[in-house]
């Protein structure tokens, strides 16, 4: 669903702009701090019937659920951008969020090599399950998800972008695994694409209260953990399609696509 809109004369050349609601922060049963009824079809229901557009799957330190989600989206009318949340060494939370699944894949694939050895405790931690398009039970991921990887933030920034992908700090306004919470700044020359504000306030309120880092583009996520979490604090983006070579030109404010704060 896209709510089109006029731009101006040389915004979008030969395509028209229009306002598309996004939660760029779902996590799915495989995180193991979410509920198990988060599964694809569950999370494509309810993101439709909150009326978004656009979502992102960013699981904690894997991508094995995102292609289940864009498959059980398909025929939803809902665009799935595949991402991830890596917890760094320095427990900052890292958003990244990829063309395909492929690139999703990739930094997975690094994330797995420098994941802590050990696995998953699912009386302690919770079930991390791997779920097909159905809402089937695949397997259960044994890696110990919840923990942080050997990589500090600027490696984690950097990989998401030789993947050609979007790095978002997540929740910078939660103490916890937020990069001012856990840092008290944001490193120089971290070549951060965007900054989410949890659902716990606006993002109007958000660039009030951190006016210092007004050059960086806001965002802001539900970081649902369950289905009823879902869309709680959506982002509107004006853009002319849902892809992320969409949303990138939004945060840099490009031809008219802008984030609608």
């Amino acid at each position: 669903m896209c709510r089109q809109v006029e731009g101006t004369a040389g915004e979008a050349g030969n395509r028209s702009l229009g306002v598309r609601v996004a939660d760029l922060h779902i996590h799915t049963c495989l995180s193991p701090c979410a509920t198990l009824d988060m599964t694809p079809r569950n999370i494509v229901r309810q993101a439709r019937k909150k009326g978004l557009d656009i979502i992102a799957v960013t699981d904690h330190n894997s991508a094995e659920n995102t292609g289940a989600v864009m498959a059980a989206a398909r025929e939803a009318n809902l665009a799935v951008i595949p991402g991830m949340e890596i917890t760094t060494f320095e427990e900052v939370h890292i958003v990244g969020l990829f063309e395909d699944t492929g690139a999703a894949l990739a930094m997975q694939a690094l994330v797995y090599d420098r994941l802590q050895p050990g696995e998953n405790d699912e009386g302690l931690f919770g079930m991390q399950v791997i779920a097909n398009a159905l809402d089937e039970v695949e397997g259960m991921n044994p890696r110990l998800l919840i923990a942080a990887v050997r990589m500090g933030v600027e490696e984690t920034v950097e990989a998401i972008h030789r993947l050609k992908g979007i790095a978002v700090a997540a929740h910078i306004d939660r103490e916890a695994f937020g990069i001012l919470g856990q840092l008290g700044f944001i490193p120089r020359g971290l070549d951060l694409d965007a900054l989410e504000i949890s659902r716990r306030m606006t993002l109007r309120q958000g660039r009030s209260l951190y006016k210092e880092l007004k050059t960086y583009p806001f965002i802001t996520s539900s970081d649902a953990h369950d289905l009823g979490e879902i869309g709680t604090s959506p982002t509107i983006f004006r853009v002319a399609g849902p892809q992320l070579s969409e949303l990138k030109q939004a945060l840099k404010g490009i031809g008219g696509r802008r984030i609608e704060y």
